[in-house]
């Protein structure tokens, strides 16, 4: 069934919203359930599209699951007896590339379809493979499959990332917890579900020290045990609602956040005249005003997340002055700027800088989404645009936010899911 979103603007968003769990958290602390070798308790999961292709990957492997509908997923693993996973969902998912480490560290063997994903830019998983190597793997590419052996054993050793690699450091994190001896990933990503990975490996029994900082260091123990864990709030829906309270010019607290992990968005927030209220686990975020300009670099963690940067333009969009938004981090992040301007923002593009001069408002179009968190940007848009907005290609969203429709139209958004025919997807 293809569906798309339809959006009435221009309502401020008032009152409280919970964030739910890190999807980024959840689509490699599921994988690495399959470490323990037993039952896994894992709360706090976001009911995202994501997390359920991962639940069928786990099946087709002989995983046993369960999914309340509290957020709580029960994941067995002892019945798994293959290390290859060869399903079509491996296609739909750029996270798939974490049974690689999970596999290869239980058998010492694995076999899987090439990542799929967001078409964002030039992801590739070069540094994913120097480490499997590093740590005595064989690994081969051919006939669209990443295949990796370890027939003598997974050994401990020095890793250098070329480049910060969040998807990296946590495969050799799940590589490396049952090989022997010590393992010392250096230029490691710090990103929260780095954190959250390492803590949740931890959880089974691994021994990891470091991480969060730009060294981990691994000592290998023989087996992991099941374990009970809770994952953190998702960093990136709550900087999505804090950006759509600025955006309609709001006043909304949202719970259940670690207030430590937006501080690059909330200080520029602050430089835009935005008010930000921290609490333990709360953040307000409160506009009364036409935001200011400013300028933005995404960088790695803790600088401006990539994945904030769409939102954070939409909401520039209508700022009083000219902003410049600087993308380091992908080259073709910038695919949600083309459908903003049929609502009417002005914003020029060279190679990975826009320059976003502020107009007024916006106003309702049908839009397209091209990727999740444009997904995302064009739904901020549509808050605060004049009039109706429709977004067709929902499947993005669905793809990385746990029924966001309800939790706006919870602080006063006007969205609803119409039905669509597939023809109208392509307008």
């Amino acid at each position: 069934m293809i569906e798309k979103l339809v959006i009435t603007g221009g309502k401020r968003l008032m009152g409280a919203v919970d964030v739910t769990g890190a999807k980024n958290a959840a689509v490699a602390i599921l994988p690495a359930a399959i470490l323990a070798r037993g039952i896994c308790v894992i709360e706090n999961l976001p009911r995202i599209a994501d997390v359920l292709i991962i639940k069928r990957i786990l099946a087709e492997l002989g995983a046993e699951t369960e999914f309340d509908d509290d957020g709580t997923m029960t994941v067995d693993t002892t019945n798994i007896l293959t290390s290859k996973v060869t399903v079509s969902l491996v296609k739909q998912l750029r996270a798939s590339y974490y049974f690689v480490g999970a596999l290869l560290s239980r058998f010492g063997d694995a076999e899987i379809s090439l990542p799929g994903g967001c078409a964002i830019g030039e992801r590739p998983i070069d540094q994913h493979i120097k480490g499997m190597k590093a740590l005595g793997a064989e690994v081969v590419t051919e006939y669209g499959m990443l295949k990796a052996n370890a027939g003598g054993g997974l050994r401990g050793g020095d890793i250098y990332l070329d480049v910060v690699s969040v998807g990296a450091t946590i495969n050799i994190m799940l590589a490396a917890v049952t090989a022997e001896g010590q393992t010392c990933i250096v230029n490691a990503a710090k990103e929260p579900h780095v954190v959250d990975v390492a803590n949740f490996l931890t959880c089974m029994g691994a021994k990891i020290k470091g991480a969060g900082t730009d060294v981990i260091r691994i000592t290998g123990v023989e087996k992991l045990h099941g374990c009970n864990y809770s994952i953190i709030p998702d960093q990136i829906e709550t900087g999505t609602l804090m950006i759509a309270a600025a955006a309609t010019r709001g006043d909304v607290t949202v719970n259940n956040v670690i207030p430590t992990h937006m501080e690059a968005l909330s200080a520029k927030l602050t430089e835009m005249g935005v008010r930000v209220e921290e609490g333990a686990d709360y953040i307000r975020v409160h506009c009364g005003d036409r935001p200011k300009s400013v300028h933005i670099k995404t960088m790695p963690y803790p600088g401006f997340p990539t994945d904030l940067q769409q939102p954070a333009t939409v909401l520039l969009s209508t700022a009083e002055g000219t902003s410049m938004i600087v993308e380091s981090i992908f080259e073709s992040r910038f695919k949600h700027i083309s459908e903003i301007r049929r609502m009417g923002a002005k914003i020029t593009t060279d190679d990975r800088v826009a320059v976003v001069e502020g107009v007024n408002r916006l106003t309702g179009a049908s839009v397209r989404a091209t990727d999740l968190r444009a997904g995302a940007a064009l739904i901020v848009a549509g808050l605060m645009a004049d009039g109706v907005t429709e977004i067709s290609n929902i499947k993005y969203i669905d793809r990385g936010y746990d029924h966001i429709e309800a939790k706006l139209n919870s602080l006063g958004a006007d969205i609803r899911r119409e039905k669509i025919a597939a023809e109208e997807d392509f307008f």
